[in-house]
């Protein structure tokens, strides 16, 4: 008997991502002393009064099925956030509730791709894109953003890369993995492209609240009625309010589209965590105290990775303004021999690194960077300093 699997899913590749942080993980349970810059999720507790709301809702006995889109009070909830700090004005029959940003992002390229449908994605970009278009049955087209561009692309760039079977672009700002924003003005470009040429745009802003130096987070949503219409906007709270694991992840889209995808959802996982659901909902409304204290932890590991970063040998970055990863570029390492062997790739970097020094850092190629990687300062400035103090180290072992 000779059974096959499926093409699609064969054709997936596993996030490296998460190999590198159980990687980590397991060299630590072994008593090793490992520094993860690999996590992409703070190192703080969630807040004492969003865990309180879970433990409740528990109590209270809230462990039941849900409408398959969420509860219409956390709906609520999302609407006024979404009105009131993004200037988007979505009603709750707009909004889908999920078990996570990547789920939504999955119930978005269900929701709009037809098999062969193009989605423009801006490289560097977050290594589940691709993936989660693929299984959709979308094919991703790449546009690169040079590091002179700051990691973004432009109007025109997207528009060369337009063809009769574009149907969606992707935007991450603020960005995983650069930390870039783009301004006001670039997202209105983007926005009157997608209005002329009639693409869907997933806004992903997911690390909408973690934004450094006066800057301020844009909605591309906000920009204008046509381009509000086609665009599709993702958020959720594990980053900002350190709930990685709690899954909530939520869309604001048009009523056709998010009854589309409550449709899906409903088949697929029936509906979002209901005790995670309450949780949130106190997390939208409550205390938000904890949130601020962790942008400005945040804010001070940036800047002393930056300032450490930079004053390094054949190492660059640019100053990330948001979310809480540094993008570095290796190239002036490539050519360097580590114990007589070339380097040559940001991974053979990555693995001397944690095997030689146990550092577990990101190395970009699935993020269509393959000569930077990604340092994550979601971690304890001690533990910076220990795993920026080993990566001198090897530094300065290159012949």
């Amino acid at each position: 008997m000779s059974l096959s699997l499926s093409e699609k899913a064969l054709a997936v590749k596993p996030s490296s991502t998460l190999a590198i942080t159980a990687k980590a993980k397991e060299l630590k349970a072994q008593g090793l002393d490992v520094v993860g810059f690999g996590a992409g999720e703070p190192d703080f507790n969630t807040p004492e009064n969003i865990c309180n709301a879970g433990i409740k809702a528990i109590q209270e006995g809230f462990t039941k099925y849900t409408p398959a889109s969420g509860i219409n009070e956390l709906k609520q909830a999302i609407s006024e956030k979404f009105k009131k700090f993004n200037n988007i004005d979505y009603k709750p029959n707009q909004i889908v509730i999920s078990n996570g940003g990547k789920h939504s992002l999955t119930n978005v390229f269900e929701a709009i791709l037809n098999p062969g449908d193009e989605v423009i994605i801006p490289a560097p970009y977050w290594l589940s894109y691709p993936e989660i278009v693929k299984l959709a049955g979308g094919v991703a087209v790449f546009v690169r953003g040079e590091k002179e561009q700051g990691y973004k692309v432009s109007a025109k760039q997207l528009k060369e890369a337009t063809t009769s079977k574009t149907k969606a672009i992707v935007l991450n700002t603020p960005s995983n993995p650069t930390g870039m924003i783009y301004t006001e003005a670039e997202l209105k470009e983007i926005g009157d492209y997608a209005v002329e040429n009639d693409v869907y745009i997933v806004a992903d802003e997911m690390y909408e609240y973690l934004v450094y130096n006066g800057e301020k987070h844009v909605s591309i949503a906000s920009l204008g009625e046509e381009i509000y219409k086609r665009t599709i906007t993702v958020s959720g709270l594990a980053k900002s309010y350190s709930m990685t694991g709690w899954r909530i992840g939520y869309t604001g889209s048009s009523e056709e589209i998010a009854k589309l995808m409550g449709s899906i959802q409903s088949h697929q996982t029936s509906n979002p965590n209901s005790i995670a659901q309450k949780a949130a909902l106190e997390a939208l409304t409550g205390d938000q105290t904890a949130v601020n204290m962790m942008l400005n932890e945040f804010d001070k590991r940036r800047k002393y990775m930056y300032d450490r970063i930079n004053k390094m040998p054949y190492l660059s970055a640019l100053e990330p303004l948001g979310a809480f990863y540094m993008f570095v570029d290796v190239e002036g390492i490539l050519d360097k021999e580590y114990k007589g062997e070339k380097i040559g790739s940001a991974a053979k970097m990555a693995s001397v690194l944690i095997e030689d020094y146990n550092v577990a850092v990101v190395p970009c190629a699935d993020f269509g960077f393959d000569d930077h990687i990604r340092l994550s300062y979601a971690i304890s400035i001690e533990q910076i300093d220990k795993g920026l103090t080993r990566i001198e180290k090897f530094l300065s072992e290159l012949k």
